[in-house]
């Protein structure tokens, strides 16, 4: 089941977005104002959102840029600004697609079908530089000062997710979901532990690494 961030301040168009996605079998999330969409997307890693640019705190142009800083899902506008200087600005900041109101619900969900369908699915590259060790995502090898280092299948699994987008934040939730599935987006003591075996393997001081990097309480980041 897809989850899906509404952020929209009217209550009255929020109400019906969530009736008719639940309807259509995605979990939803609502937001009122920018802080909540950006505080619900550090929390909940949603697979898609759909986002008003006319919020009472924040311009959406923004909004979408400080969500692509850690979000990779789709994000449709949803806007009453029909300009195409907006439908530019928005799309160049981050947003996949544009939607002005009034709208026709059966196109929409449409459109979010489509971005859900297209999402990228980010691959590692084939080597990359973790500290002193050359990591080759395509042969599985690590190679170190002291020689070869060995992964486990799990330890490859959360390597390669965060070697795929370098300095971006990778919730502990994406990496849940994607290594574990959905029902082990709560068991964050997963993450630590491997987190540490990793460290232990590939920085110079695990106990202060400079390239795998704990966002307390949020997820982790790849820093070459």
């Amino acid at each position: 089941m897809s989850q899906i961030l509404v952020v929209d301040d009217e209550p009255a168009l929020l109400r019906t977005l969530k009736i008719n996605l639940h309807a259509r079998h995605y979990s939803v999330l609502t937001a009122a104002t920018g802080q909540q969409a950006l505080d619900a997307v550090s929390r909940e890693s949603p697979d898609a959102v759909v986002l008003d640019l006319g919020l009472p705190d924040f311009d959406g142009v923004d909004i979408i840029r400080g969500m692509r800083t850690s979000l990779a899902a789709p994000i449709i506008v949803l806007s009453g600004r029909a300009e195409v200087d907006d439908k530019i600005r928005a799309l160049d900041a981050g947003a996949d697609d544009y939607v002005t109101k009034p709208f026709v619900v059966d196109e929409l969900f449409a459109r979010l079908r489509a971005v859900l369908r297209r999402a990228p699915v980010l691959d590692p590259p084939p080597r990359a530089l973790v500290g002193d060790h050359l990591v080759d995502t395509a042969a599985n090898t690590v190679t170190g000062p002291a020689g070869t280092v060995r992964l486990t299948p799990t330890e490859w699994q959360i390597l390669k997710m965060l070697l795929a987008s370098p300095g971006r934040l990778v919730t502990g939730k994406e990496l849940l979901r994607e290594i574990w599935g959905p029902e082990a987006e709560e068991r964050t003591n997963y993450l630590r532990v491997y987190l540490a075996g990793l460290r232990r393997k590939l920085e110079r001081n695990p106990a202060h690494p400079r390239h795998l990097i704990t966002e307390p309480g949020i997820g982790y980041r790849f820093r070459p």
